[in-house]
C-alpha cells in the first residue's frame, strides 16, 4: 500500500508551521498509523531529513499521548480507537492523508504533532484527588456501592486525557474532560467528602487555562476514542450548582 501524507511541520512554538508532502511506500494494512510513521520516520533519516515529532508511549490505547488530528478527526476515521490502535487497512491504496496537531489555544504546538497538554495535568491537580488515608487496599465489601453507581464511575474513568474532545470542539472546550473526572470521584462514596469544593477548583482551573465554552454540539463525545458520554458534563453542570449554592451561605 502507497500512502500520500500532507504532514504539518513546526520547529517550535514561536516558528510558523506549514504542511509538507510525503509519500510512504510499503505500507502493510496490518500495521498501526503510528508504525506507518515509524516507517516514513525511517525514511527519513536514512535519507538524512529530520523525522516526524509525534507523541507516543504506551501504544495499547491507554496513556492519551498519541492524539492527532488526521483528516479532520482526532484519532482518525475509526469510532472509539485512539490513534495507537488504528490499523492502515482503514486506509486505501494511494488515499491522501492529511495529519495535524490538535488545534486549541490551551495546547501549545511544541514540535510537528507534539502539544503542550499539561494544562490537562493543572486541571487535575486544583481537585483530581481525595484525601481518604488509603493506606493497605481496604476490603471492597466493607463500602457497598450500587453496581449501576460502579458502572458510571468506570465508565467516567476511562477518560485518557488525549485532548481529543478539545480537538472536535468548535470552542476548544474541556468540559468532557472535566465532567469525566468530576464524575468519577463524584460518585464514589471515598470522593464524597471534597466533591463541592473539587467541582469548584475544577472549573476554575480550566476557565484559568483558556478552554472554551461548552455548547452541547455533542463533537467530543463523537470523537472521543473512549466514548464518554456528555451525560458526565450534565453531572458536572449540576455538580457546580449545587458547589456554588452551599458556597453562597
Amino acid at each position: 500500500m502507497k500512502l500520500k501524507l500532507k504532514i504539518w511541520r513546526q520547529n517550535d512554538n514561536k516558528s510558523k508551521g506549514s504542511f509538507k508532502n510525503y509519500q510512504v511506500d510499503n505500507v502493510n494494512e496490518h500495521m498501526s498509523f503510528l508504525e506507518m510513521l515509524d516507517v516514513l520516520n525511517e525514511d527519513l533519516t536514512h535519507k538524512g531529513d529530520e523525522p516526524i515529532a509525534f507523541s507516543h508511549d504506551c501504544r495499547e490505547g491507554i496513556c492519551g499521548s498519541c492524539a492527532m488530528v488526521i483528516n479532520g478527526h482526532p484519532h482518525g476515521p475509526e469510532h472509539g480507537t485512539a490513534t495507537c490502535q488504528l490499523h492502515m487497512r482503514k486506509f486505501k491504496d494511494g488515499q491522501a492523508v492529511t495529519i495535524e496537531p490538535l488545534r486549541a489555544k490551551a495546547f501549545p504546538v511544541l514540535k510537528d504533532l507534539v502539544v503542550d497538554r499539561s494544562a490537562f495535568d493543572r486541571v487535575q491537580q486544583a481537585g483530581g484527588y481525595i484525601t481518604v488515608s488509603t493506606g493497605s487496599a481496604p476490603e471492597a465489601n466493607l463500602t457497598p456501592v450500587p453496581k449501576a453507581v460502579a458502572d458510571e464511575a468506570f465508565l467516567a474513568a476511562q477518560c485518557i486525557g488525549c485532548g481529543a474532545c478539545v480537538a472536535a470542539c468548535k470552542n476548544a472546550s474541556a468540559m468532557l474532560f472535566v465532567a469525566a473526572k468530576v464524575s468519577h470521584l463524584s460518585l464514589m462514596p471515598q470522593g464524597d467528602a471534597e466533591r463541592a469544593e473539587r467541582v469548584r477548583k475544577m472549573v476554575k482551573a480550566m476557565d484559568d487555562e483558556g478552554f472554551g465554552n461548552c455548547t452541547n454540539t455533542g463533537a467530543c463525545e463523537a470523537e472521543c476514542p473512549k466514548e464518554i458520554s456528555i451525560s458526565h458534563i450534565a453531572r458536572m453542570n449540576r455538580e457546580f450548582l449545587s458547589a456554588t449554592a452551599i458556597s453562597e451561605h
